[in-house]
């Protein structure tokens, strides 16, 4: 890629208005061309961040008021800091007055004195007042946590918020020492006996433990359980929810919450009538119906609210709210409004969480919020319950959560933070060699400078409740804590912009928590991205994704001993179909019958032969397999290819392990493919259930090669037998 731009063909005073609020006036195509952002685009951006570039008038005004903003406030309101290093803060006063600032620490750790630097910086007229900027050093000796910075002067006292981050999130869990391998899987997809029809949490449980116990594996990788629409009707994708902090209750086994065992026969039996409904469904071959599932749990759930709780047990939910205050008031508010309008249209106010109307609907729907605080408690309590099994089972790492890049843009998160989340704009991805016209996700972006208003508050609220019973967690679309494709409403996926957010910031703050929480990070770093990000990930300890279909050295397969030991090394992916059926060629066949192909089939089908032929032949050359493999056998060899790299973590689809030929999602589809409503099902489309999981031949076969090959020494093969 050529490293000089030519001239833009934007005004000068819109690219230096852009370069302000980190919207980028250019990016390279996958084409190798370097493209430049419309004037149009770069005006509907700058709305969306709240600054009017409309005209060359309203250019130059916003050019001053970003001059003067930092200037109006005592302190910045967050500064993000390394561990062992210094920052400079500049704190701001009348000029001519003094102005002193210190840190008062976590938790009532004690106050420290910041020292004023030698720093001369020329006063500036703001608002018809001169304004001096003292700067102030914070030492290195710090402690990690989130702090406050007080400025004191006669103008009156400021506050904003200090966080100390780790230069680097150490991996932990003994990974330095032994690296691990875990399974990854789709819980709504993998149903048990006793579940109603969808994945639960006790099937979470469940598999945990008997992953660590019986086959000595140390994570289990599961895809979002983040929350969705609480009424009748269920998106099905994970990476479309309405909150990305809270669970969807959807996954609740509602025989498992104490207060079920010690119902009145009348209020057991309403229960076990909807268990009659909905458990029957985890036998049904067909598409994963989540609405009925909800529709009868949801009753059941009502009734269990309904029964009284012991005083420990009321004094454990009064506790869980406190811990997460207005947010899960905020969630549970919405999940009430929503149900209060089901199949209506919200009346004006009611998107607006500080209107009369909605101080009036929680008022009014009080006990229907409690309901839904209620649910993400004992939520909380079974995820809790499933990570200690998983840990007691054996694992080092445990549960290994998912999330997802975004949210419904008229979703929970989208209605209560309306001041950190840009409106008027979607994320998305420029066009690509797969997505000629490019991608829009349809969800909402983070503001960085609300993020920043806020001291990047909702962020960490979202990280901490995550990772508060998880033992590692992925990042999907790492990237997006770099840069964000950012759309305008109406306009086309290819009309977009990248927006930069403070790295440093989300980056840190996400290391802290981790830190905090015992927690491994892996960051999902496919795609396009810039050189560097990559480089800067590893050393601040976030592990990246290694894919084997995608590793390529030019047009041959990467060996895997060059893949990153700071890692999670895996066959395949969510967005591809399982390894027998994309061996088959099945993904093909698929694409060709939804009318997908760009192409003309019969193409699309060699390439498909050639990519599993020079497949075949790299794991002949290593003696992985014989002549004429069988299926089996060239999923079990990819996995012990995978397992001859240096990566810390190998993960092994649930999919492969059984033999699953169906994707769990086609890239490019809505409803004309059952898109995350596949039930887990081995190669004769048999379902495989959790009571049956670990005694699958194919699944103890590939266990075995797993972990005879987990102990290789990275980088060396081994000799089929």
């Amino acid at each position: 890629m050529p490293e000089t731009h030519d001239a833009s063909p934007l005004p000068q005073p819109l690219l230096d208005l852009a370069a302000r609020h980190g919207v980028v006036p250019d990016f390279w195509g996958f084409d190798g061309q370097h493209r430049f952002v419309s004037e149009s685009t770069m005006v509907a951006v700058l709305a969306a961040l709240g600054v009017d570039a409309s005209t060359p008038e309203r250019v130059d005004l916003a050019l001053e008021h970003a001059e003067d903003d930092p200037w109006r406030r005592p302190l910045p309101p967050v500064v993000v800091v390394r561990a062992g290093s210094t920052a400079d803060v500049p704190a701001h006063v009348t000029d001519g007055r003094p102005i002193a600032v210190h840190v008062e620490l976590e938790g009532g750790g004690g106050r420290r004195d910041l020292v004023q630097s030698d720093a001369y910086v020329a006063p500036r007229t703001v608002d018809g007042r001169q304004v001096g900027r003292a700067t102030f050093v914070v030492p290195a000796d710090l402690p990690l946590g989130w702090h406050e910075l007080v400025a004191q002067s006669p103008d009156g006292t400021g506050r904003s918020t200090l966080v100390v981050v780790p230069d680097r999130l150490e991996l932990g869990h003994g990974l330095e020492e032994r690296r691990a391998w875990g399974f990854m899987a789709q819980l709504y997809s993998v149903r048990s006996e006793r579940s109603w029809g969808v994945g639960d949490l006790a099937d979470l449980r469940e598999m945990s433990w008997m992953a660590g116990r019986r086959c000595a594996s140390d994570f289990l990788l599961i895809n979002p359980l983040h929350a969705a629409e609480p009424g009748s009707r269920m998106t099905p994708s994970p990476y479309l929810p309405v909150t990305r902090r809270f669970v969807n209750p959807i996954y609740l086994r509602v025989e498992d919450i104490p207060e079920t065992a010690y119902l009145p026969v009348a209020e057991r039996s309403l229960v076990e009538w909807q268990a009659e409904v909905a458990r029957p469904l985890s036998e049904d071959e067909g598409p994963i119906d989540r609405d009925t599932v909800w529709v009868a749990k949801k009753v059941a759930l009502e009734v269990v609210h309904a029964a009284p709780r012991s005083a420990a047990r009321q004094a454990a939910f009064e506790e869980y709210k406190e811990l997460e205050g207005p947010g899960l008031d905020d969630f549970a508010t919405w999940c009430a409004i929503s149900e209060h309008y089901e199949g209506r249209a919200w009346p004006a106010g009611a998107d607006d969480r500080g209107s009369e109307l909605v101080k009036g609907l929680r008022e009014r729907l009080a006990d229907r919020i409690e309901f839904h605080r209620w649910l993400q408690w004992v939520a909380d309590e079974q995820l809790a319950d499933a990570q200690r099994a998983a840990r007691e089972g054996g694992m080092r790492i445990g549960i290994m959560h998912d999330l997802a890049v975004g949210v419904h843009p008229e979703g929970a998160d989208a209605w209560a933070m309306r001041d950190v989340l840009a409106q008027g704009v979607s994320v998305g991805a420029p066009p690509d060699m797969y997505n000629q016209q490019g991608q829009d996700w349809s969800q909402p972006p983070w503001r960085p400078d609300g993020l920043a208003r806020a001291a990047y508050r909702p962020y960490r609220d979202m990280l901490r409740t995550i990772l508060r019973h998880a033992g590692a967690i992925r990042i999907d679309h790492v990237l997006g804590l770099f840069r964000l494709w950012w759309i305008p409403t109406g306009a086309g996926a290819q009309d977009g912009a990248y927006v930069r957010y403070d790295h440093e910031a989300l980056i840190g703050i996400l290391c802290l928590e981790a830190q905090r929480a015992g927690a491994v990070v892996i960051g999902e770093d496919l795609g396009v991205f810039e050189p560097w990000v990559r480089t800067y990930l590893t050393e601040r300890g976030v592990l990246g994704t290694s894919v084997l279909w995608f590793e390529y050295d030019g047009d041959q397969l990467m060996a895997p001993e060059k893949y990153r030991r700071l890692a999670l090394a895996t066959v395949t992916t969510h967005d591809l179909p399982p390894t027998a059926g994309y061996l088959a060629g099945e993904h093909v066949d698929l694409r060709d019958r939804l009318g997908l192909l760009t192409e003309p089939v019969d193409v699309v089908r060699r390439a498909a032969a050639q990519e599993r032929q020079q497949m075949v032949d790299v794991l002949t050359a290593r003696g992985l397999v014989g002549a004429d493999p069988s299926e089996r056998e060239l999923v079990e060899a990819m996995h012990r290819l995978v397992l001859a790299s240096p990566s810390v973590l190998v993960g092994l689809s649930l999919a492969d392990a059984v033999g699953e030929r169906r994707a769990q999602n086609q890239p490019g589809t809505d409803t004309e493919y059952p898109n995350w409503k596949v039930p887990l099902a081995d190669s004769a489309q048999r379902l495989v259930t959790v009571d049956a999981l670990f005694d699958n031949p194919r699944l103890r076969s590939l266990v075995v090669a797993v972990n005879d090959a987990i102990d290789t020494p990275a980088g060396a093969s081994r000799q089929r037998g």
